[in-house]
């Protein structure tokens, strides 16, 4: 795609050797900094926001968007990148290993406090940007059904049929976390297909259940319904800046700058922005600045 142009998937130290490119504690300029981000259009517009807003604050930022989750970790610990957009249920979860929780403030206050003591990372201060896991269905479905919740959801199982993908129905933090905390989803059927086209087999009908993410574009459409969560069942994904403390403390500045573009973010407003990239084919860095300009700076 286009807008992936920066995109590094693999060997980011060697990459980053080449380019004669460093983080801010080990580069010749005083107020560089190394910006790392996600390889999905959510992360390079969160990645580009911050960007932006250290710009403002008179650093120079070295890009490098379009990495795994996993190789991004592996390069703030080593200081190839100073700071990235993260999710708190990917830190506690993925990073640290540790169990899944679904109290905010509890999974929060785990990944601060581990980061800092294991890799000497500061997490600043998260959005209200929360891209977790949920389940959608038509707003035709719930409408005649009368499904406003998971707890409705599971007393019209049998009538319904589940997508599944990527064996998302037998890991152990889904569909078996359901019922679990609700019971057995006696669904109708559960069909394997695409994740890619999940929506269109629920528009289409050929299905009337899948799992979905509470920041995907096709959210903004009245003919999906959301199902809350009357009991969680999954760990929250706030995101926030991560950042390697020894340049943290030599820029304080920093945690200003990030934290003023986490204060003006929310899932209504991110949902927004990859809409305009995803479906309305406006490049990352385009519709960052404009959402920059006009609600942060």
């Amino acid at each position: 795609m286009k807008r992936m142009k920066k995109s590094i998937l693999l060997g980011l130290a060697a990459t980053l050797a080449a380019a004669g490119i460093a983080g801010c504690g080990a580069g010749d300029s005083e107020k560089t900094i190394t910006m790392g981000g996600k390889n999905f259009t959510e992360g390079f517009l969160m990645a580009e926001l911050y960007s932006l807003a250290l710009e403002d604050a008179g650093f120079k930022v070295e890009r490098q968007y379009g990495i795994s989750t996993l190789t991004l970790n592996t390069a703030i610990q080593e200081g190839e990148i100073d700071v990235y957009p993260e999710y708190t249920g990917t830190g506690l979860m993925t990073v640290l290993g540790l169990e899944a929780m679904t109290d905010a403030k509890e999974v929060y206050d785990t990944v601060k406090i581990q980061y800092k003591e294991k890799y000497d990372i500061a997490w600043l201060e998260p959005s209200q940007v929360n891209n977790s896991t949920c389940i959608v269905i038509r707003k035709e479905t719930a409408d005649q059904l009368g499904i406003t919740c998971l707890s409705d959801l599971q007393k019209h199982a049998s009538e319904l049929v589940l997508a599944d993908f990527q064996g998302w129905s037998e890991r152990e933090d889904n569909l078996p976390a359901m019922n679990t905390l609700y019971g057995d989803f006696q669904f109708k059927d559960i069909i394997s297909i695409d994740q890619g086209l999940k929506y269109d087999v629920l528009k289409s009908k050929d299905v009337d259940v899948i799992p979905g993410n509470t920041t995907e574009p096709q959210l903004l459409d009245d003919q999906y319904y959301l199902v809350t969560e009357d009991i969680k069942v999954w760990p929250p994904y706030y995101l926030a800046p991560i950042v390697r403390q020894e340049v943290l403390s030599k820029h304080p500045e920093i945690e200003e700058a990030l934290n003023r573009v986490s204060a003006a973010m929310d899932n209504d407003k991110i949902v927004a922005l990859v809409s305009q990239v995803d479906m309305g084919g406006k490049e990352y860095e385009v519709v960052a600045k404009e959402f920059y300009e006009a609600n942060i700076k």
